[in-house]
């Protein structure tokens, strides 16, 4: 019997997990899903993910792909089952038949990450996926100046940290920070999400972009300096890397990257 390939959508919160590769006596998004798959179909599965997220960071949609014998005939029957064995929190949202020579990885044409920000003076107990940040109101306007010097095709040394990733470049079609405040009981709370959305990513890029733009906002430096920085492609110029929390992995996309864009600004998210 020739084997199907099914893809996955899954949400993991990071804080949890030691990222989400598979690593020998750790606990992984990748080698819990595994686990969970292979106590269910009672066959040797692996999983092909869409990319590696660092410990700690979170995710909303994020993909993988992995071949068995034989169909799944029901399909919300086999997410009932594996999300009730799965902990809660690691859930499996979406399973379908993909063709023979889908590949999560290689065929992803685009992934968005968001960073949030708490920018109140007071912390919240109910924020542990953002970053506390109460020196001085962020300006979101010389924020989006900063990220714009960063959208196009370009050579991200500068924010890159060592790894075994031999590309240096990287494509980013949008990159945006808004801010949203929400009345809680009468406890204002002033967010700020920072969106990126890339053909790819290097390790620690988006947390040293993030490290970077609070830097240059609490020493008042010129925006210019996200641009300068891009231009020396030397990593000891940009060594300041946020935490990992409150970095989130929202979608990896299959499809066209500008449609996908249209509609994040049509619902103003």
């Amino acid at each position: 019997m020739s084997k199907i390939r099914y893809i996955i959508r899954f949400e993991y919160l990071g804080l949890n997990f030691y990222g989400s590769q598979k690593q020998a006596d750790k606990r992984t998004v990748q080698g819990t899903i595994e686990k969970t798959l292979r106590t269910l179909i009672k066959d040797e599965i692996n999983i092909i993910p869409s990319g590696r997220t660092d410990a700690k960071v979170s995710a909303k949609a994020q993909c993988a792909h992995f071949d068995i014998e034989g169909k799944i005939e029901n399909i919300n029957k086999f997410l009932y089952s594996i999300n009730s064995i799965l902990p809660n929190d690691v859930k499996i949202f979406e399973l379908k038949e993909v063709k023979p020579d889908f590949h999560a990885q290689k065929d992803a044409k685009y992934k968005h990450y968001r960073y949030t920000i708490l920018n109140n003076h007071v912390a919240s107990v109910f924020s542990n996926c953002s970053l506390f940040y109460p020196y001085h109101k962020l300006n979101t306007e010389r924020i989006n100046k900063s990220l714009s010097y960063l959208v196009g095709h370009h050579d991200f040394s500068s924010f890159k940290s060592k790894s075994d990733n031999p590309y240096n470049d990287c494509i980013i079609y949008y990159a945006k920070a808004c801010e949203e405040t929400k009345n809680n009981k009468g406890n204002m709370q002033n967010f700020i999400f920072i969106d990126i959305i890339g053909n790819r990513f290097l390790y620690n890029m988006v947390r040293t972009i993030i490290g970077e733009l609070i830097l240059i906002e609490r020493n008042n430096l010129k925006v210019e300096t996200m641009k300068e920085l891009l231009q020396l492609k030397d990593r000891t110029k940009a060594a300041n890397v946020a935490p990992a929390e409150p970095l989130c992995l929202e979608f990896v996309g299959y499809d066209d990257v500008e449609n996908y864009i249209q509609k994040i600004i049509k619902e103003g998210k």
